[in-house]
């Protein structure tokens, strides 16, 4: 995937505007992205269907797609700003539709021009792509995955083994996933594989069940398991034992663009509490937002914000500008920018007091839903 430096930022302004607009039109009572609807969604541990829907309908899959492939990402910027705001307004739908982006990065890297081209048609007729890398027994230690991929004997491979705490895996239609192809393992030990469901023989695959989680209640966070399930060649991503080269490739580019989220949560967090702040009085009628302590609690927190928003721009301009890099850049981002966020919502916790606990079926509630779901996002 080529990474050529992207447009002046007023060129950008457009679809990004266009979108901000149309969630504004859809956020409202009885909407996708109403306020009580996505409380009702969380509280049930409901998969937020309808906003990503919308999301579907609004065009976002085609920023998941490079230009040279027929989609519309030229500009990680762009992408940033738009996943930004979805996440200001709910963190869960951000995750649940991001996805697609990480399940499909992996492909474009590899390079290969028809398998990308069909990966990125399926992602226009609206797709869902999940990547399926950790483990139940060996978390995020990849170079000890246990799924394994032989080949068979009439061609092609077949994937035995079990992955879990996978976001969208149940949902997805096409799924990358991470398997050992050497025994003993080790860095050329692992190859990727675009596995498509729908081409599986019956019984080959279970999806598992859906795991309850402290934050992104309504995410379909769950597993798949395989047992002697059959890929033809071509579902081979990159080259035989390139897994874990493409894998680290790619999270250079999705965990900088983790940030788009965790800069939305902070957007939605600093409204919240500023809201709160300039609707309540103290016992002697002074509004809390005209206090002295309050106004700077706020504007730290503002600032807070604006250093996480400027670390996180200047990593997602490196991934143009200064790709060689990425390997420091990315890791310092993804370290900076969520942990900045996390202690910008402690901050503002304390300033919210008692409200910032209340459920999301109170008035106040929307803040304890987004101090939680955060947290997956330092993870």
């Amino acid at each position: 995937m080529t990474t050529t430096a992207p447009p002046a930022q007023g060129l950008t302004a457009g679809p990004v505007d266009r979108f901000t607009r149309r969630l504004r039109e859809l956020t409202g009572p009885g909407l996708p992205f109403g306020a009580a609807e996505l409380a009702a969604l969380d509280r049930a541990d409901a998969f937020p269907a309808d906003a990503v829907r919308a999301l579907d309908e609004a065009g976002l899959p085609r920023y998941y797609v490079p230009a040279e492939h027929g989609g519309a990402l030229d500009d990680f910027t762009v992408v940033m700003r738009l996943l930004r705001a979805v996440a200001r307004i709910d963190l869960t739908v951000a995750a649940a539709h991001g996805k697609t982006y990480l399940g499909a990065v992996s492909t474009w890297i590899a390079g290969a021009e028809e398998p990308a081209r069909r990966l990125a048609r399926r992602i226009a007729d609206g797709e869902v792509v999940s990547c399926a890398l950790t483990e139940r027994h060996h978390g995020s230690d990849l170079l000890s995955g246990e799924v394994t991929a032989r080949p068979a004997a009439d061609g092609g491979w077949l994937l035995n083994g079990e992955k879990w705490l996978i976001n969208n895996v149940s949902r997805a239609g096409l799924v990358t996933v991470l398997a050992r192809t050497h025994d003993a393992g080790g860095p050329r030990g692992f190859s990727l594989f675009l596995v498509d469901k729908a081409r599986l023989a019956p019984g080959t695959h279970t999806c598992l069940p859906k795991v309850r989680t402290y934050g992104i209640r309504g995410a379909d966070i769950s597993g798949i398991a395989l047992h002697d399930a059959h890929l033809p060649a071509d579902a081979l991503i990159g080259a035989p034992g390139q897994g874990v080269e493409i894998i680290v490739k790619a999270l250079h580019i999705t965990r900088t663009c983790c940030a788009a989220m965790s800069l939305g949560t902070g957007d939605h967090a600093l409204r919240l509490a500023a809201d709160f702040a300039a609707g309540h009085a103290g016992d002697d009628g002074t509004p809390l937002a005209r206090r002295p302590h309050i106004r700077r609690e706020l504007g730290e927190a503002t600032a807070g914000l604006l250093l996480a928003e400027a670390t996180g721009l200047v990593a997602v301009r490196s991934l143009h500008a200064l790709t060689g890099e990425m390997s420091v850049v990315s890791a310092v981002a993804k370290a900076y920018v969520p942990a900045q966020v996390d202690a910008l919502i402690a901050r503002l916790l304390h300033l919210l007091g008692p409200h910032g606990l209340l459920g999301p079926g109170d008035p106040h509630g929307q803040f304890a839903k987004a101090e939680r779901d955060h947290r997956i996002i330092g993870i």
